[in-house]
């Protein structure tokens, strides 16, 4: 499952909030805006298309990661030659990557439900930009999404609906590990596994990595997407972070244009 995302203006459609954050400056419930302590250092980020592919595998979830009772799913991986776009009727389908992406890869696992009975599918998934701006449209883009299509079909049998979207930048509402991270939740509905179900999925960027997860199964949230995006997100630090003012600060070439891309992290194959 996967899609794209960015800085978008905060819309309402059908009752979906898209691009809601709260006000830094004092809103009702807001926490103060905060000075990032860590910042993605150009000079660590992968600049081919090899090197962002051994990035990838080295900071995806695996089962160690997402936890006790996780299995691999049928399939595992996507096909990484390609990614999940979302086009304009609201279908997932599978594209080549843009030129903006160096690598993208999707895992997806079966876990145990919150609540001891049955079992819930998650889905992880990691993308290199060539940029942290092209990172950006990238969540841009999800948010647009989320307000034209509150209704998505992931693949024939599988749908979202009653989709609801929050963003969340640096310093706002408490964030303080991405420089920007996004949200969504709604039911899942599968011909094959039953539902209405939750879903729920997370977005996050740091420099120009992107990392995603979602959940989807059971009848609440069990925050396991939440758990799982912050653990590679972590590892993405490890990597490529370093302190505040360090590594180059030379300017980077502006994003194409967003267009309709996106991606498998929302649980499609």
């Amino acid at each position: 499952m996967r899609r794209a995302s960015t800085p978008g203006d905060g819309r309402s459609t059908g009752g979906r909030e898209t691009g809601a954050t709260a006000d830094a400056s004092g809103g009702d419930g807001a926490l103060p805006a905060v000075s990032p302590t860590e910042q993605a250092d150009p000079a660590k980020q992968p600049r081919t298309v090899e090197e962002a592919r051994a990035f990838v595998r080295e900071v995806i979830a695996d089962p160690e990661l997402v936890g006790a009772g996780a299995v691999r799913a049928t399939p595992y991986e996507s096909d990484p030659s390609s990614w999940a776009a979302l086009g304009e009727n609201c279908v997932w389908q599978r594209q080549a990557l843009p030129d903006d992406v160096l690598a993208t890869l999707t895992r997806h696992f079966t876990v145990p439900s919150g609540s001891g009975k049955g079992s819930v599918r998650l889905s992880a998934t990691v993308t290199v930009h060539r940029t942290a701006l092209d990172a950006a449209w990238e969540q841009a883009g999800m948010l647009e999404e989320a307000a034209g299509c509150p209704e998505q079909t992931l693949q024939q049998g599988e749908r979202l609906t009653d989709l609801a979207s929050t963003a969340v930048a640096w310093g706002e509402n408490g964030n303080v590990t991405s420089d920007d991270s996004l949200s969504e939740t709604g039911r899942c509905v599968s011909d094959t596994r039953g539902g209405p179900y939750h879903y729920s999925w997370t977005q996050s960027t740091f420099g120009s990595v992107v990392v995603s997860a979602s959940v989807c199964g059971g009848q609440k949230s069990t925050a396991k997407e939440v758990e799982v995006a912050a653990m590679m997100l972590v590892r993405v630090q490890d990597a490529i972070g370093g302190p505040t003012g360090s590594g180059s600060a030379s300017p980077e070439p502006a994003p194409s244009s967003p267009g309709a891309t996106a991606k498998d992290a929302k649980g499609g194959e």
